[in-house]
Protein backbone atom coordinates (compact mmCIF):
# COMPACT_ATOMS: atom_id res chain seq x y z
CA UNK A 1 0.00 0.00 0.00
CA UNK A 2 1.22 3.50 -0.85
CA UNK A 3 1.26 5.80 2.16
CA UNK A 4 1.15 9.55 1.62
CA UNK A 5 1.63 12.28 4.19
CA UNK A 6 -1.79 13.92 4.07
CA UNK A 7 -0.36 17.23 5.26
CA UNK A 8 1.48 17.45 1.96
CA UNK A 9 -0.60 15.38 -0.42
CA UNK A 10 -4.15 14.11 -0.01
CA UNK A 11 -4.95 11.40 -2.58
CA UNK A 12 -7.34 8.96 -0.97
CA UNK A 13 -9.66 6.88 -3.16
CA UNK A 14 -7.41 6.98 -6.20
CA UNK A 15 -8.50 4.74 -9.08
CA UNK A 16 -5.93 3.26 -11.50
CA UNK A 17 -6.65 2.11 -15.06
CA UNK A 18 -4.56 0.27 -17.66
CA UNK A 19 -6.25 1.10 -20.97
CA UNK A 20 -5.88 2.73 -23.45
CA UNK A 21 -2.70 3.71 -21.56
CA UNK A 22 -1.94 3.64 -17.83
CA UNK A 23 -3.66 6.45 -15.90
CA UNK A 24 -5.19 7.27 -12.53
CA UNK A 25 -7.85 9.66 -11.25
CA UNK A 26 -8.51 11.12 -7.80
CA UNK A 27 -11.18 13.56 -6.62
CA UNK A 28 -8.99 15.32 -4.05
CA UNK A 29 -5.28 16.03 -4.34
CA UNK A 30 -4.51 18.95 -2.02
CA UNK A 31 -5.94 20.43 1.16
CA UNK A 32 -8.71 23.05 0.69
CA UNK A 33 -6.49 25.69 2.31
CA UNK A 34 -3.63 25.08 -0.13
CA UNK A 35 -6.06 25.21 -3.06
CA UNK A 36 -7.45 28.52 -1.83
CA UNK A 37 -4.00 30.07 -1.43
CA UNK A 38 -2.91 28.84 -4.86
CA UNK A 39 -6.02 30.14 -6.59
CA UNK A 40 -5.67 33.59 -5.03
CA UNK A 41 -2.05 33.78 -6.16
CA UNK A 42 -2.83 32.47 -9.65
CA UNK A 43 -5.59 35.04 -10.11
CA UNK A 44 -3.74 38.08 -8.75
CA UNK A 45 0.05 37.79 -8.76
CA UNK A 46 1.38 34.77 -10.67
CA UNK A 47 3.70 35.70 -13.59
CA UNK A 48 1.76 34.16 -16.47
CA UNK A 49 3.34 34.16 -19.93
CA UNK A 50 1.44 33.39 -23.13
CA UNK A 51 2.84 30.41 -25.03
CA UNK A 52 1.68 29.47 -28.53
CA UNK A 53 2.53 26.29 -30.44
CA UNK A 54 1.05 24.42 -33.37
CA UNK A 55 -1.46 22.59 -31.16
CA UNK A 56 -2.18 24.89 -28.21
CA UNK A 57 -2.28 28.42 -26.88
CA UNK A 58 -2.11 28.90 -23.10
CA UNK A 59 -0.52 30.86 -20.27
CA UNK A 60 2.13 29.13 -18.20
CA UNK A 61 5.23 29.41 -16.01
CA UNK A 62 7.65 27.15 -14.13
CA UNK A 63 7.39 27.05 -10.34
CA UNK A 64 11.18 26.92 -10.20
CA UNK A 65 11.49 30.33 -11.89
CA UNK A 66 9.35 32.32 -9.46
CA UNK A 67 9.31 33.47 -5.84
CA UNK A 68 6.34 31.80 -4.18
CA UNK A 69 4.34 33.34 -1.32
CA UNK A 70 5.42 31.86 2.00
CA UNK A 71 2.12 30.01 2.52
CA UNK A 72 2.70 27.89 -0.60
CA UNK A 73 6.51 27.89 -0.73
CA UNK A 74 6.54 24.25 0.41
CA UNK A 75 5.33 23.25 -3.07
CA UNK A 76 8.88 23.41 -4.41
CA UNK A 77 10.52 21.85 -1.35
CA UNK A 78 12.45 18.62 -1.71
CA UNK A 79 10.18 16.97 0.86
CA UNK A 80 6.97 17.79 -0.97
CA UNK A 81 8.25 16.96 -4.44
CA UNK A 82 9.62 13.65 -3.16
CA UNK A 83 6.20 12.88 -1.71
CA UNK A 84 4.53 13.54 -5.05
CA UNK A 85 7.13 11.46 -6.90
CA UNK A 86 6.78 8.56 -4.47
CA UNK A 87 3.01 8.57 -4.86
CA UNK A 88 3.26 8.51 -8.65
CA UNK A 89 5.84 5.70 -8.47
CA UNK A 90 3.49 3.65 -6.30
CA UNK A 91 0.49 4.17 -8.54
CA UNK A 92 2.33 3.26 -11.73
CA UNK A 93 4.73 0.68 -10.23
CA UNK A 94 7.74 2.43 -11.72
CA UNK A 95 10.98 3.98 -10.51
CA UNK A 96 11.33 7.64 -11.41
CA UNK A 97 14.39 9.84 -11.68
CA UNK A 98 14.84 12.70 -9.21
CA UNK A 99 14.31 15.22 -12.03
CA UNK A 100 10.86 16.81 -11.85
CA UNK A 101 9.43 19.57 -14.05
CA UNK A 102 6.78 21.56 -12.19
CA UNK A 103 4.70 24.12 -14.07
CA UNK A 104 1.35 25.90 -13.93
CA UNK A 105 -1.00 26.30 -16.89
CA UNK A 106 -3.91 28.68 -17.42
CA UNK A 107 -6.53 28.43 -20.15
CA UNK A 108 -9.03 31.22 -20.78
CA UNK A 109 -11.98 31.73 -23.12
CA UNK A 110 -11.41 30.49 -26.72
CA UNK A 111 -8.22 28.60 -25.84
CA UNK A 112 -7.90 24.81 -26.22
CA UNK A 113 -5.31 22.06 -26.53
CA UNK A 114 -5.62 19.88 -29.62
CA UNK A 115 -5.08 16.13 -29.59
CA UNK A 116 -1.47 15.11 -29.01
CA UNK A 117 0.49 12.49 -27.05
CA UNK A 118 3.42 14.45 -25.49
CA UNK A 119 5.74 11.59 -26.45
CA UNK A 120 9.36 12.49 -27.17
CA UNK A 121 11.98 9.68 -27.11
CA UNK A 122 14.14 10.25 -24.05
CA UNK A 123 11.69 12.83 -22.67
CA UNK A 124 9.21 12.79 -19.82
CA UNK A 125 7.45 9.50 -19.16
CA UNK A 126 4.72 10.33 -16.61
CA UNK A 127 2.57 13.35 -15.87
CA UNK A 128 0.42 14.32 -12.89
CA UNK A 129 -2.22 17.07 -13.21
CA UNK A 130 -4.16 18.89 -10.48
CA UNK A 131 -7.09 21.09 -11.54
CA UNK A 132 -7.92 24.37 -9.77
CA UNK A 133 -10.82 26.76 -10.44
CA UNK A 134 -13.68 28.65 -8.83
CA UNK A 135 -16.25 25.96 -9.50
CA UNK A 136 -16.47 24.49 -12.98
CA UNK A 137 -19.64 23.90 -14.97
CA UNK A 138 -19.95 21.84 -18.14
CA UNK A 139 -20.95 24.97 -20.10
CA UNK A 140 -17.48 26.36 -19.39
CA UNK A 141 -15.92 23.72 -21.66
CA UNK A 142 -12.29 22.82 -20.95
CA UNK A 143 -12.81 19.07 -20.66
CA UNK A 144 -9.76 16.83 -20.50
CA UNK A 145 -10.21 14.04 -23.02
CA UNK A 146 -8.38 10.73 -23.40
CA UNK A 147 -8.51 8.89 -26.74
CA UNK A 148 -8.17 5.27 -27.80
CA UNK A 149 -6.22 6.35 -30.89
CA UNK A 150 -5.05 9.53 -32.60
CA UNK A 151 -8.51 10.02 -34.11
CA UNK A 152 -10.40 12.93 -32.44
CA UNK A 153 -13.63 10.93 -32.71
CA UNK A 154 -12.22 7.91 -30.85
CA UNK A 155 -12.82 9.21 -27.32
CA UNK A 156 -12.03 6.90 -24.41
CA UNK A 157 -13.10 9.14 -21.51
CA UNK A 158 -13.92 12.76 -20.71
CA UNK A 159 -12.84 14.29 -17.41
CA UNK A 160 -14.49 17.37 -15.94
CA UNK A 161 -11.82 19.73 -14.56
CA UNK A 162 -13.41 19.71 -11.12
CA UNK A 163 -11.68 21.81 -8.50
CA UNK A 164 -8.89 19.90 -6.69
CA UNK A 165 -9.33 16.78 -8.81
CA UNK A 166 -6.28 15.09 -10.29
CA UNK A 167 -5.35 12.87 -13.21
CA UNK A 168 -2.04 11.15 -13.86
CA UNK A 169 -0.96 9.24 -16.93
CA UNK A 170 1.97 7.46 -18.52
CA UNK A 171 3.32 9.17 -21.63
CA UNK A 172 3.82 7.01 -24.70
CA UNK A 173 3.05 7.03 -28.45
CA UNK A 174 -0.46 5.91 -27.40
CA UNK A 175 -1.23 8.59 -24.77
CA UNK A 176 -3.44 10.73 -26.98
CA UNK A 177 -5.24 13.47 -25.07
CA UNK A 178 -6.67 16.97 -25.52
CA UNK A 179 -8.54 19.77 -23.74
CA UNK A 180 -11.74 21.07 -25.33
CA UNK A 181 -12.28 24.78 -25.98
CA UNK A 182 -12.80 27.04 -22.98
CA UNK A 183 -16.06 29.00 -23.30
CA UNK A 184 -15.87 30.92 -20.01
CA UNK A 185 -13.94 30.97 -16.78
CA UNK A 186 -10.27 30.39 -16.01
CA UNK A 187 -8.95 26.82 -15.93
CA UNK A 188 -5.79 26.43 -13.85
CA UNK A 189 -3.67 23.28 -13.74
CA UNK A 190 -0.63 22.19 -11.74
CA UNK A 191 1.54 20.02 -13.99
CA UNK A 192 4.20 17.67 -12.64
CA UNK A 193 6.34 15.90 -15.24
CA UNK A 194 8.49 12.88 -14.37
CA UNK A 195 11.19 10.82 -16.04
CA UNK A 196 11.39 7.07 -15.58
CA UNK A 197 14.78 5.70 -14.59
CA UNK A 198 16.57 3.83 -17.36
CA UNK A 199 16.88 0.07 -16.87
CA UNK A 200 20.23 -0.83 -15.41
Amino acid sequence: MCIADKQLLDMENTEVFAMPFPYFVCNQALSPQVCSELLAWFENEAPWKLVETDFYEQYEFSFFDVQLPSVISFLTSTEYLSQVKNRVECLFSVKLDTRIDFTAHKLISSQRIRIHNDYIPGGETHRFLVQLNRGWEDDNGGMLMFFNSKSPSDIHKIFRPLHNSSVGFAISPDSHHAVSTIHKGERFTLVYSFYQQADE
